[in-house]
């Protein structure tokens, strides 16, 4: 029973870390972006491509950072 113990305490410890890492990435949208956006979601890393369908829809990046969960921050897709 307590190797089971230790044995789930040390898979659990090890894989917290990794479940930020799925995490979702955006863009920051500065002044002057349309659509009310002030973040543009991306899915995978951050690539021209993705850059550009952020910027059709109408965000201006001025940085990366992970996505806001606030209410009040409008969350566009890219």
């Amino acid at each position: 029973m307590k190797l089971r113990t230790i044995l789930f305490t040390m898979i659990f410890a090890f894989a917290v870390p990794f479940i930020g890492l799925s995490a979702n990435k955006c863009y920051n949208c500065g002044s002057g972006s349309s659509n009310g956006c002030k973040q543009c979601m991306i899915n995978g890393s951050d690539n021209n491509k993705n850059r550009k369908a952020c910027q059709d829809a109408g965000c201006k990046i001025s940085g990366t950072a992970s996505c806001s969960t606030a209410a009040n921050v409008k969350v566009c897709k890219g």
